[in-house]
């Protein structure tokens, strides 16, 4: 007897402006497109694809460009975040779809959100995780970090902004960087108030000198770390890097919509102790402005910033209690 559909992971590769791009699929129903950010992958929806195809959907989770299996251009400036919001359009036309609704993590939220904004059309509801959605404008980005932090200290953004530089402090271990950063961010694992903070770098240090050492999270298990540094060992953490390396040049390619605010529906969920909530949260606050088809906003008490993966029983609920309010 054959599995039903909804029960069974599909991997596949489908054309894009990226070159390909590799994502993984389950369920039927309406299409969800889901946006992991960095350094993850599909993998960081594992949890998700599931309860989302239990639930009657089609969840499709992609390595976004240079990440996992997809194509991983060689220019730095390919990963604009209009390229990358071409490739969601993309993905959605060859999964032989018109339109569907899309939810990013970390920087997939800013992904998702910035697709939502130039493509009203095709991304017709948007959820965010973590990071809130702030309208494009204000200064320069690099000029912004580069001012964060206090003597001696280089904040993590500006850290990676030289090709190469980030590259060879983690590609040596990846496996050990990778555990320590993801721990570094987890409600569980996180350094106590008052310790250094791990989203800087002492001058003439290394990031991972700031992060806990010997200790994974306890949503990752060994199995689910090899996934994740297996995929990085092979590809090299450029591709991912090159992200952080094109803010300046999405400020100026997204200076048309300067102050613009996403009108579809909107679902936004964090987690009280992630730094992307506690710093960000005059974005929180303006949503009212900036998302006003805002259905509901979520702050997880005690969770860290790895939302999805720290508390997937709890987001699968929000995202489809939400998916069923806008799929009607």
């Amino acid at each position: 007897m054959q599995p039903e559909p909804s029960a069974v992971l599909r991997h596949r590769t489908v054309e894009a402006p990226a070159g390909r791009l590799h994502l993984v699929e389950q369920g039927t129903g309406p299409l969800v497109l889901l946006v992991h950010g960095f350094p993850e992958s599909w993998y960081s929806w594992r949890r998700q694809l599931p309860a989302l195809a239990a639930a009657g959907y089609r969840a499709a989770a992609i390595d976004v460009r240079g990440y996992g299996r997809s194509s991983k251009p060689a220019k730095t400036d390919a990963y604009r975040m209009l390229d990358l919001v071409e490739d969601n359009v993309a993905v959605v036309h060859a999964l032989g779809e018109e339109n569907a609704v899309v939810v990013g993590h970390d920087w997939g939220s800013n992904i998702a959100a910035a697709s939502a904004l130039l493509h009203p059309g095709v991304f017709r509801a948007v959820a965010l995780l973590s990071v809130p959605y702030a309208p494009p404008g204000g200064p320069r980005p690099t000029d912004v970090f580069g001012g964060i932090g206090g003597p001696g200290e280089e904040f993590y953004v500006s850290y990676f902004q030289e090709p190469g530089r980030a590259e060879r402090e983690i590609e040596p271990d990846v496996r050990g960087w990778l555990a320590g950063f993801y721990a570094a961010l987890s409600a569980d694992t996180m350094l106590a108030r008052g310790e250094p903070d791990p989203h800087f770098v002492a001058r003439g240090g290394r990031l991972r000198d700031r992060f806990p050492a010997g200790v994974l999270p306890g949503w990752l298990t060994e199995d689910d770390l090899d996934v994740y540094a297996g995929e990085f060992e092979r590809t090299g953490l450029t591709g991912a890097l090159n992200r952080y390396r094109n803010m300046d040049r999405d400020w100026e390619d997204l200076a048309p919509y300067r102050g613009a605010p996403i009108r579809q529906p909107s679902l936004f969920a964090g987690g009280t102790l992630d730094a992307s909530t506690t710093w960000l949260s005059d974005a929180i606050d303006a949503f009212p402005a900036t998302l006003p088809g805002l259905t509901a906003s979520h702050l997880v008490e005690g969770c860290g910033h790895w939302i999805q993966q720290e508390r997937p029983e709890e987001v699968n609920r929000l995202l489809t209690g939400w998916l069923d309010t806008v799929t009607d």
